[in-house]
């Protein structure tokens, strides 16, 4: 799959006027809400933020503003926009994507596969069953890219500034850095490394659109544990997109060998298949949780 530049394609577009009607779900914790295309609020960053917001709004880990959907038979077509809780909008988020399948077959009950436009990408995904609220969705995510042009990075600068770091620049679509050392030692997997180098390098200035931060440490054969630092949202229990990045750079480093990995982060575990060419399918589950209705007074405050 194609990938242009970091933010290429999300800059100069109007934000879009959504339903007042949502669906949540999350996949380990890591939650999303989908709203479909109406004339019920506009996606402004400040609508977005207080959507998000667990105490004024309604909360979450972002928005996925599905924008139109057709289905024929088993396959789904959809195009997307998604926007972080600070109000930014962003690439892609491999969870965010899984939830967003989930509510199309809930939508169009034949589906069994739905392709995604998001970001200057297209992104197939297979819906492979459902337990009663719990979903088993793989999403293909492409060929990861490793290094510092790929994510956007004045790596010269970035580099001068980072030296006490053992890291690896991976973009899936979106940025990230995976960061496997600090000061010559392993990273220490504890929430006192991640405040320290989370904020450090997540909006660092040598970084054009910012990147999403892992802290990893190989555990064995086809295994990893990890801790997340989401590109506008802080510490998250579990990133679709982040697990990718730790599987690619455990692969391209030699740390790991290619196949399925399995990432543990703190709300569980995804699966991860890295071929030798870094071609990656992300895999796991994700829980419907409810549909929610904006009233049309709440939705007001959020403008138009």
């Amino acid at each position: 799959l194609g990938t242009l530049p970091v933010g290429a394609t999300l800059r100069s577009t109007s934000r879009p006027r959504l339903s007042p009607r949502g669906f949540k779900a999350h996949g380990l914790g890591n939650d999303y809400l989908v709203f479909e295309a109406g004339d019920g609020w506009t996606a402004s960053a400040e609508a977005v933020a207080r959507v998000c917001d667990p105490h004024v709004g309604i909360g979450s880990d972002g928005i996925v503003a599905m924008l139109s959907a057709q289905a024929q038979g088993p396959e789904a077509e959809v195009q997307l926009r998604m926007f972080n809780p600070d109000g930014g909008e962003f690439e892609r988020s491999g969870n965010g994507l899984r939830v967003l399948a989930a509510h199309v077959v809930r939508r169009f009950p034949d589906v069994r596969r739905v392709v995604a436009h998001v970001g200057g990408d297209v992104v197939p995904m297979e819906v492979h069953g459902v337990e009663g609220a719990t979903w088993d969705i793989s999403v293909d995510m492409g060929r990861a890219r490793v290094g510092g042009e790929h994510v956007g990075m004045d790596v010269p600068a970035f580099s001068s500034d980072v030296a006490d770091l053992d890291l690896v620049p991976v973009s899936v679509g979106n940025p990230h850095l995976v960061v496997f050392g600090e000061g010559g030692a392993p990273v220490t997997l504890d929430e006192a490394a991640l405040s320290r180098i989370g904020p450090r390098l997540t909006t660092h200035p040598a970084l054009r659109a910012g990147s999403n931060v892992q802290l990893a440490v190989p555990v064995g054969p086809g295994r990893a544990q990890a801790l997340i630092w989401e590109r506008g949202v802080g510490p998250t229990s579990a990133s679709g997109t982040s697990a990718c990045a730790v599987a690619v750079a455990c692969v391209s480093t030699g740390r790991l060998a290619p196949g399925t990995i399995e990432v543990v982060a703190p709300g569980g575990s995804l699966w991860i298949e890295v071929s030798d060419a870094l071609d990656v399918v992300l895999r796991g589950p994700v829980e419907e949780v409810y549909e929610v209705e904006l009233t049309p007074a709440f939705a007001e405050t959020l403008g138009s």
